[in-house]
């Protein structure tokens, strides 16, 4: 399993999606199985959905459910591409213990760094399509049409937590539950930082270098 960790707007759904092609695994997107709870309506939904439109994060016991229930499934059974999961220290430690009695574990985790003045220039020029979920930005990555995307022709809108106020809010939430996770999979050996303000593809290139290198570490360790 490969974790993505990084602040709101760090590039990890951009750089979560690549990976997962060039590794032909299952990019298994929290803040989208959040979404589509949310759209379907039902029970898990109407308590979600609150949260989001405040740029807080899900109470661990909501996220897990939902995520354990992805991660069951047989396309992750080979392994996964984590975008969005695990949030909290809490959440890290279900998830070594869910993997575990899968026979899998945590092999990398990928920290984007990028800074706050970054974050809120990304996510609020940003724009989504209601229908297929692709993702603009007014300034850095217009659609050909303003308003209208480019794959699908569906209404680009701002998502609720893409304004300034949730923006915020969801950096100020980072700072206190997720950083403490760094510290966490550093001390556990399987953590790396990659500057995330750097053009899209210099990023891609220095993840799968990183991934590369400890192939040949642990090549190594078994020689």
């Amino acid at each position: 399993m490969i974790v993505f960790l990084g602040p709101p707007g760090a590039g990890k759904g951009t750089q979560a999606q690549r990976l997962a092609e060039q590794l032909a695994l299952p990019r298994v997107v929290t803040g989208e199985i959040f979404r589509n709870a949310v759209a379907r309506g039902d029970a898990i939904g109407k308590k979600v959905k609150p949260y989001l439109d405040d740029g807080k994060l899900v109470p661990d016991d909501l996220t897990c459910s939902l995520v354990v229930d992805r991660l069951g499934q047989p396309d992750c059974r080979g392994g996964a591409i984590l975008d969005g999961f695990p949030r909290t220290v809490s959440q890290a430690r279900w998830l070594d213990r869910d993997l575990k009695a899968r026979g899998n574990a945590v092999n990398r985790v990928i920290h984007l760094v990028v800074s706050d003045d970054d974050v809120l220039g990304r996510l609020t020029g940003r724009l989504t399509c209601s229908i297929c979920q692709a993702s603009y930005h007014r300034e850095a990555l217009p659609p050909r049409t303003f308003g209208i995307c480019d794959r699908c022709g569906g209404e680009l809108v701002q998502r609720s937590d893409d304004t300034d106020r949730a923006v915020q809010t969801r950096l100020r939430v980072y700072r206190a539950q997720t950083e403490p996770l760094l510290a966490y999979y550093r001390e556990a050996g399987v953590l790396v930082d990659v500057d995330g303000a750097q053009p899209a593809d210099a990023v891609f290139a220095r993840i799968l270098e990183t991934l590369r290198q400890r192939e040949t570490r642990n090549a190594a360790s078994v020689n």
